[in-house]
Protein backbone atom coordinates (compact mmCIF):
# COMPACT_ATOMS: atom_id res chain seq x y z
CA UNK A 1 0.00 0.00 0.00
CA UNK A 2 1.38 3.03 -1.14
CA UNK A 3 1.58 5.86 1.93
CA UNK A 4 -0.62 8.36 0.03
CA UNK A 5 -3.54 5.29 -0.25
CA UNK A 6 -3.34 4.65 2.97
CA UNK A 7 -5.89 6.20 5.75
CA UNK A 8 -5.05 8.83 7.80
CA UNK A 9 -5.39 8.18 12.02
CA UNK A 10 -4.89 11.07 14.29
CA UNK A 11 -4.37 9.76 17.91
CA UNK A 12 -4.19 11.96 20.97
CA UNK A 13 -1.39 11.04 24.33
CA UNK A 14 0.00 8.87 21.49
CA UNK A 15 3.32 9.35 22.96
CA UNK A 16 3.08 7.09 25.64
CA UNK A 17 1.01 3.97 27.49
CA UNK A 18 -2.36 2.88 25.39
CA UNK A 19 -2.23 6.01 23.01
CA UNK A 20 1.47 4.58 21.99
CA UNK A 21 0.40 1.16 21.58
CA UNK A 22 -2.78 2.12 19.03
CA UNK A 23 0.14 4.18 17.40
CA UNK A 24 2.69 0.98 16.50
CA UNK A 25 -1.08 -1.02 16.12
CA UNK A 26 -2.21 0.99 13.39
CA UNK A 27 1.16 1.69 11.86
CA UNK A 28 1.47 -2.36 11.67
CA UNK A 29 -2.08 -1.84 9.73
CA UNK A 30 -2.05 0.23 7.20
CA UNK A 31 -2.35 3.57 8.45
CA UNK A 32 0.03 6.69 8.95
CA UNK A 33 -0.32 8.53 12.13
CA UNK A 34 -0.42 11.77 12.99
CA UNK A 35 -0.17 11.62 17.07
CA UNK A 36 0.00 14.50 20.24
CA UNK A 37 1.06 14.82 23.31
CA UNK A 38 1.66 17.95 25.60
CA UNK A 39 5.26 18.08 25.80
CA UNK A 40 7.41 18.03 22.70
CA UNK A 41 10.28 15.18 23.69
CA UNK A 42 13.20 13.00 22.47
CA UNK A 43 10.81 10.13 22.58
CA UNK A 44 8.44 11.75 19.67
CA UNK A 45 11.38 11.25 16.52
CA UNK A 46 11.68 7.55 18.01
CA UNK A 47 8.04 7.36 17.65
CA UNK A 48 8.14 8.56 13.83
CA UNK A 49 11.30 6.38 12.99
CA UNK A 50 9.50 2.99 14.04
CA UNK A 51 6.44 3.86 12.48
CA UNK A 52 8.28 4.09 9.57
CA UNK A 53 10.02 0.91 10.16
CA UNK A 54 6.88 -0.48 9.90
CA UNK A 55 5.59 1.32 6.69
CA UNK A 56 4.30 4.11 8.45
CA UNK A 57 4.63 7.96 7.78
CA UNK A 58 4.08 9.90 11.67
CA UNK A 59 3.85 13.18 12.60
CA UNK A 60 4.24 14.63 15.90
CA UNK A 61 1.94 17.39 17.17
CA UNK A 62 2.44 19.51 20.27
CA UNK A 63 -1.10 19.71 21.25
CA UNK A 64 -2.99 20.51 24.90
CA UNK A 65 -6.41 18.78 24.54
CA UNK A 66 -8.28 21.04 26.92
CA UNK A 67 -7.07 24.27 24.79
CA UNK A 68 -10.83 24.45 22.43
CA UNK A 69 -9.15 27.16 20.66
CA UNK A 70 -6.32 25.14 18.93
CA UNK A 71 -8.55 21.89 17.77
CA UNK A 72 -9.14 24.09 13.88
CA UNK A 73 -5.49 24.00 13.95
CA UNK A 74 -4.44 20.96 15.09
CA UNK A 75 -7.42 19.06 12.54
CA UNK A 76 -5.75 21.50 9.56
CA UNK A 77 -2.56 20.19 10.67
CA UNK A 78 -3.39 16.71 10.12
CA UNK A 79 -5.18 17.06 6.97
CA UNK A 80 -2.56 19.35 5.14
CA UNK A 81 -0.12 16.39 6.10
CA UNK A 82 -1.73 13.48 5.44
CA UNK A 83 -3.89 14.74 2.92
CA UNK A 84 -7.39 13.65 5.05
CA UNK A 85 -8.32 12.59 8.53
CA UNK A 86 -10.15 9.00 8.59
CA UNK A 87 -10.08 7.43 12.19
CA UNK A 88 -9.70 9.68 15.38
CA UNK A 89 -8.67 7.92 18.53
CA UNK A 90 -9.23 10.03 21.74
CA UNK A 91 -6.95 8.66 23.58
CA UNK A 92 -5.36 11.82 25.60
CA UNK A 93 -6.38 11.75 29.44
CA UNK A 94 -5.66 12.54 33.13
CA UNK A 95 -5.90 10.92 36.33
CA UNK A 96 -7.58 13.20 39.26
CA UNK A 97 -5.43 15.64 40.74
CA UNK A 98 -5.65 14.41 44.42
CA UNK A 99 -6.81 10.92 45.54
CA UNK A 100 -8.78 11.45 48.18
CA UNK A 101 -12.36 11.91 50.22
CA UNK A 102 -15.76 12.67 47.61
CA UNK A 103 -16.69 15.36 50.69
CA UNK A 104 -13.41 17.53 50.03
CA UNK A 105 -12.81 17.11 46.16
CA UNK A 106 -11.92 20.83 45.12
CA UNK A 107 -13.75 22.28 42.10
CA UNK A 108 -9.81 22.91 40.35
CA UNK A 109 -9.25 19.37 40.46
CA UNK A 110 -13.04 19.08 39.08
CA UNK A 111 -12.48 21.46 36.40
CA UNK A 112 -9.08 20.36 35.02
CA UNK A 113 -9.82 16.63 34.65
CA UNK A 114 -13.44 17.34 33.31
CA UNK A 115 -11.86 20.08 30.73
CA UNK A 116 -9.78 17.21 29.43
CA UNK A 117 -11.48 13.96 29.36
CA UNK A 118 -14.55 15.40 28.78
CA UNK A 119 -14.54 19.00 27.54
CA UNK A 120 -11.78 18.16 25.26
CA UNK A 121 -12.63 14.90 23.60
CA UNK A 122 -15.82 16.51 22.93
CA UNK A 123 -15.33 19.33 21.09
CA UNK A 124 -12.16 17.76 19.03
CA UNK A 125 -14.65 14.71 18.35
CA UNK A 126 -17.12 17.85 17.09
CA UNK A 127 -14.74 19.68 15.00
CA UNK A 128 -13.26 16.12 13.57
CA UNK A 129 -17.03 15.13 12.43
CA UNK A 130 -17.82 18.08 11.53
CA UNK A 131 -14.76 17.70 8.74
CA UNK A 132 -15.40 14.27 7.90
CA UNK A 133 -19.37 15.09 6.80
CA UNK A 134 -17.77 17.58 4.54
CA UNK A 135 -14.87 16.16 2.94
CA UNK A 136 -15.64 12.19 1.48
CA UNK A 137 -13.32 9.78 2.03
CA UNK A 138 -12.61 6.26 0.17
CA UNK A 139 -11.81 5.18 3.65
CA UNK A 140 -13.98 4.36 6.53
CA UNK A 141 -13.96 6.43 9.15
CA UNK A 142 -14.16 6.33 12.78
CA UNK A 143 -14.18 8.10 15.80
CA UNK A 144 -12.60 5.82 19.20
CA UNK A 145 -12.58 6.85 22.66
CA UNK A 146 -10.84 5.15 24.99
CA UNK A 147 -12.40 5.67 28.25
CA UNK A 148 -12.22 3.23 30.98
CA UNK A 149 -14.14 0.44 33.41
CA UNK A 150 -14.50 3.45 35.70
CA UNK A 151 -17.15 4.94 33.35
CA UNK A 152 -19.44 2.25 35.45
CA UNK A 153 -17.17 1.23 38.38
CA UNK A 154 -16.94 3.99 41.12
CA UNK A 155 -14.07 4.67 42.88
CA UNK A 156 -15.17 7.69 45.17
CA UNK A 157 -12.04 8.79 46.04
CA UNK A 158 -11.15 10.02 42.49
CA UNK A 159 -15.08 10.73 41.54
CA UNK A 160 -13.63 13.43 38.93
CA UNK A 161 -12.10 11.10 36.95
CA UNK A 162 -15.06 8.41 36.71
CA UNK A 163 -17.56 11.15 36.43
CA UNK A 164 -15.45 12.11 33.10
CA UNK A 165 -15.48 8.36 31.92
CA UNK A 166 -19.22 8.18 31.99
CA UNK A 167 -19.57 11.11 30.08
CA UNK A 168 -17.66 9.71 27.49
CA UNK A 169 -20.42 6.69 27.31
CA UNK A 170 -22.77 9.39 26.70
CA UNK A 171 -20.68 11.08 24.05
CA UNK A 172 -20.22 7.94 22.19
CA UNK A 173 -24.12 6.92 22.31
CA UNK A 174 -24.44 10.60 20.91
CA UNK A 175 -22.08 10.94 18.09
CA UNK A 176 -23.32 7.41 16.98
CA UNK A 177 -26.74 8.43 16.29
CA UNK A 178 -25.74 11.55 14.77
CA UNK A 179 -23.00 10.21 12.48
CA UNK A 180 -24.65 6.31 11.24
CA UNK A 181 -26.34 7.94 8.23
CA UNK A 182 -23.14 9.50 7.96
CA UNK A 183 -21.19 5.41 7.42
CA UNK A 184 -18.61 7.53 10.79
CA UNK A 185 -18.68 4.60 13.36
CA UNK A 186 -17.89 5.56 16.82
CA UNK A 187 -17.18 3.37 19.45
CA UNK A 188 -16.07 3.15 23.21
CA UNK A 189 -13.39 1.23 24.79
CA UNK A 190 -13.23 0.70 28.34
CA UNK A 191 -10.04 -0.64 29.75
CA UNK A 192 -9.41 -1.83 32.92
CA UNK A 193 -6.60 -2.10 35.15
CA UNK A 194 -3.37 -1.58 32.43
CA UNK A 195 0.17 -1.74 33.27
CA UNK A 196 0.72 2.27 31.73
CA UNK A 197 3.08 5.25 33.47
CA UNK A 198 -0.54 6.43 34.79
CA UNK A 199 -1.09 3.44 37.53
CA UNK A 200 2.73 2.96 38.16
CA UNK A 201 2.00 5.07 41.30
CA UNK A 202 -0.43 2.62 42.62
CA UNK A 203 1.00 -0.73 41.11
CA UNK A 204 1.87 -2.56 44.28
CA UNK A 205 -1.96 -1.88 45.63
CA UNK A 206 -3.19 -3.54 42.32
CA UNK A 207 -0.48 -6.07 42.71
CA UNK A 208 -1.54 -7.38 45.77
CA UNK A 209 -5.44 -7.20 44.63
CA UNK A 210 -4.72 -8.82 41.54
CA UNK A 211 -3.22 -11.76 43.31
CA UNK A 212 -6.41 -11.98 45.75
CA UNK A 213 -8.72 -12.20 42.64
CA UNK A 214 -9.75 -8.38 41.43
CA UNK A 215 -9.04 -9.31 37.76
CA UNK A 216 -10.74 -13.05 37.01
CA UNK A 217 -7.89 -12.82 34.52
CA UNK A 218 -5.28 -13.15 37.32
CA UNK A 219 -3.06 -10.46 35.40
CA UNK A 220 -2.47 -6.65 34.78
CA UNK A 221 -3.51 -5.43 31.41
CA UNK A 222 -1.04 -3.91 28.71
CA UNK A 223 -1.44 -1.62 26.24
CA UNK A 224 -1.07 -4.08 23.29
CA UNK A 225 -4.47 -5.55 24.95
CA UNK A 226 -6.31 -2.40 23.80
CA UNK A 227 -4.65 -1.44 20.69
CA UNK A 228 -5.25 -5.12 19.04
CA UNK A 229 -8.55 -4.66 20.04
CA UNK A 230 -9.13 -0.99 18.80
CA UNK A 231 -7.78 -2.07 15.28
CA UNK A 232 -11.20 -3.86 13.57
CA UNK A 233 -13.37 -0.78 14.97
CA UNK A 234 -10.48 1.68 12.55
CA UNK A 235 -10.65 -0.79 10.28
CA UNK A 236 -14.64 -1.00 9.62
CA UNK A 237 -14.85 -4.54 10.12
CA UNK A 238 -17.23 -3.98 13.01
CA UNK A 239 -18.66 -0.49 10.89
CA UNK A 240 -22.31 -2.03 12.27
CA UNK A 241 -21.37 -2.39 15.85
CA UNK A 242 -21.53 1.36 15.93
CA UNK A 243 -22.05 2.96 18.96
CA UNK A 244 -20.90 -0.02 21.01
CA UNK A 245 -18.63 -0.45 23.98
CA UNK A 246 -16.18 -3.05 24.81
CA UNK A 247 -14.93 -4.13 28.33
CA UNK A 248 -10.91 -5.13 28.18
CA UNK A 249 -10.47 -5.73 31.61
CA UNK A 250 -10.09 -9.32 32.13
CA UNK A 251 -13.26 -9.94 33.23
CA UNK A 252 -13.22 -7.13 35.94
CA UNK A 253 -16.62 -5.64 35.60
CA UNK A 254 -18.58 -8.47 35.32
CA UNK A 255 -21.39 -8.42 38.36
CA UNK A 256 -20.41 -11.48 40.36
CA UNK A 257 -21.08 -13.19 43.58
Amino acid sequence: MSSHSRPVALVTGGRQGIGLAVVYELASNGFNIAFTARNKSDECQEIIEQCASLGAKAIYIPSDLADIESHAQLIDKVVSWGNGLDCLVNNAGIGTLHRGDLLEMSVASFDTVMSVNLRGSFFLSQQVARWMCINPSSHYRSIISISSVSALMASPDRADYCMSKAALAMMTNAFALRLAEENIGVFELRPGIIKTAMTEKVSGKYDKRISEGLVPAKRWGVPKDIAQALLPFAQGTMKFATGSTLELDGGLSINSL
